[in-house]
């Protein structure tokens, strides 16, 4: 490629590509093609082979070399060739999400990838008017401003492919993700990805002769520093940094193991119930526990108006009485009535003479029947969610009408406005993040500022079935954990459950789609991380950057006018 354009033999139709003395022909948008589809498939590496972070640092070169040749060429609608990369990735790395629902999972690929279109075909419009690395710097501080605000204020959010999120089962690599999280690491990609293109793009024009000596060392230095000074940094740290403790909690996790899409055909709650204290039962027999920990949604029949009722959380119960030193943690698809004339909020159904309002909910049960609630907040948009409810319900409300029997095509959760923790009987507060909530960084620093001493996952990944989504699921526990340097006990319904460290390495794990029981320790640290403390200064002056460049566009694009 480097050859390719060093001769720059451009004739707005052919390459000429030398192979074996035979000179072949190929035509500049089958170039196109080849390299974007490159950058989509090595951005999907990192997503689906263990260990693999290292290669986004390449993957969006063939991507930039190709705009460089399409705007060199003079190539129109090159927002195909753009978009069909992101494509690919989204839907190379999340195809999974169809299993379980196909219009959803269509909709995430397909409109997560005209977001990221979008950003890139700013940065396109920015070269018409802005000379040099300022469109480049653009496209950078452009990008990780649109993952800031994914993760923080979007209603419809779906920031799974972060690009930070490519070094989750490299954390041997991200240590400093203390200090800047998820963001720093997108932050890297960038500087790496436009630091080879800059400099091949510079060797392929010629400009590399004319440098001194000194400029060529200066530029060779910058792209090892780009590549190998953050590994470095992080290496130096993960050896340097020993696990705080301030106490620790012996944890037991159950994995019932029970089919989403069977849990209410195959067996009862009550049996369902069975099958996960006898898991617990068995365990305890070895030795106590301090908490147990049951997956997200495992018990439907809790009303929040009066939570005693829930059969479950009586038999819950009646076991921590013959087990008084353990408390319980464990995830329920709640429902709190309002029996009021008018619905307390649009995300509330009618329920006999007044509203039921359904919450996907953590409850954390202690001997003497006392229960701590917290509400899922980070919900997943239409399995869970009806985001922007003023427009959505009424026309969710709509097509029910005319094409479901009524009965709405999004779910109306509601979650909570602030974190909030729960404590165990002793005392020792935690966070609980349910699921999705696991995905968002800055959100789950929240938990350690108001002094969390641990944090506890409570997830059902059985949906997807057997695919690179739950393994992804997890590995994003590792990033929290480094973020927060906290301990972090995760239990799946259907796997994985494990035990995490401070510093992201996953200590033991359990089976996937087994029954199972998995013992471990946590110790607890109330110490803040810098990025705790301080947040995400990365997307924060990214942002700023963005904006202040994208002022600079509108005035050049004003003044020409």
């Amino acid at each position: 490629m480097t050859k390719l354009l060093k001769k720059r033999r451009i004739s707005y139709g052919n390459f000429i590509i030398f192979a074996g003395g035979m000179e072949k022909k190929l035509s500049v948008k089958t170039i196109l093609w080849l390299l974007c589809a490159a950058s989509g498939v090595l951005l999907s590496i990192p997503w689906l082979v263990p260990h693999a972070g290292m290669v986004s640092l390449v993957a969006l070169v063939p991507l930039l070399l190709a705009e460089y040749i399409a705007a060199g060429a003079g190539i129109r609608r090159f927002w195909l060739w753009h978009y069909g990369t992101f494509v690919l990735w989204n839907a190379l790395t999340t195809f999974w999400v169809c299993n379980a629902t196909v219009g959803g999972g269509i909709f995430a690929v397909l409109a997560n990838a005209l977001q990221m279109s979008l950003v890139f075909g700013l940065f396109r419009l920015a070269r018409r008017r802005l000379r040099g690395a300022l469109p480049y710097v653009l496209l950078a501080a452009a990008w990780i401003a649109w993952e800031r605000w994914y993760l923080t204020q979007a209603e419809i959010s779906w920031p799974w492919l972060v690009l930070g999120n490519a070094f989750a089962t490299s954390v041997k690599d991200i240590q400093w993700y203390s200090v800047t999280g998820t963001l720093g690491g997108s932050l890297w990609v960038w500087c790496a990805n436009l630091a080879l293109f800059g400099t091949l793009v510079s060797f392929a024009g010629g400009r590399w002769k004319e440098w001194t000596g000194a400029a060529r060392a200066a530029v060779c230095c910058s792209l090892a520093l780009a590549f190998f000074a953050p590994p470095v940094i992080s290496l130096i740290m993960y050896h340097g940094y020993e696990e705080r403790s301030e106490k620790q909690v012996s944890v037991v996790i159950g994995q019932p193991n029970l089919d989403p899409y069977k849990k209410f055909a195959s067996m009862t709650q009550s049996q369902q119930t069975d099958i996960l204290l006898g898991l617990y039962e068995k365990e305890l027999s070895k030795g106590d526990a301090k908490l147990l920990m049951a997956p997200e949604t495992f018990t439907f029949d809790v009303l929040l108006n009066d939570i005693p009722s829930s059969p479950t959380w009586q038999r819950f119960h009646s076991f921590l009485q013959e087990h008084p030193g353990s408390d319980l943690l464990f995830g329920a698809a709640t429902n709190e009535l309002f029996f009021t004339a008018s619905p307390p909020s649009l995300l509330s159904y009618p329920y006999g003479n007044g509203w039921r309002m359904p919450r996907n909910s953590a409850l954390m049960l202690s001997p003497d029947g006392t229960t701590e609630v917290f509400h899922k907040s980070k919900l997943v948009v239409g399995t869970e969610l009806t985001p922007y409810p003023k427009i959505f319900v009424p026309l969710d409300n709509f097509l029910a009408a005319k094409f479901n029997g009524g009965s709405p095509l999004m779910a109306r959760d509601s979650g909570q406005e602030e974190i909030s923790l729960l404590h165990l009987s002793d005392g020792t507060p935690l966070g609980c993040a349910v699921c999705y909530e696991s995905v968002y960084g800055e959100y789950c620093t929240g938990y350690a500022s108001k002094g969390a001493g641990f944090i506890a996952v409570i997830t059902n990944d059985s949906w997807w079935g057997n695919t690179p989504g739950y393994r992804q699921h997890l590995s994003y526990s590792c990033l929290r954990a480094i973020e927060t340097r906290r301990d972090i006990a995760r239990c799946g319904n259907s796997g994985i459950s494990c035990f995490i460290d401070q510093r992201g390495e996953i200590l033991s794990r359990g089976p996937w789609w087994e029954e199972a029981v998995l013992r471990g320790t946590v110790n607890v640290n109330t110490e803040k991380s810098f990025f705790t403390l301080h947040g995400d200064i990365v997307g924060r002056v990214s942002t700023l950057v963005f904006l202040l460049l994208l002022a600079l566009l509108i005035v050049r694009f004003w003044v020409k006018n």
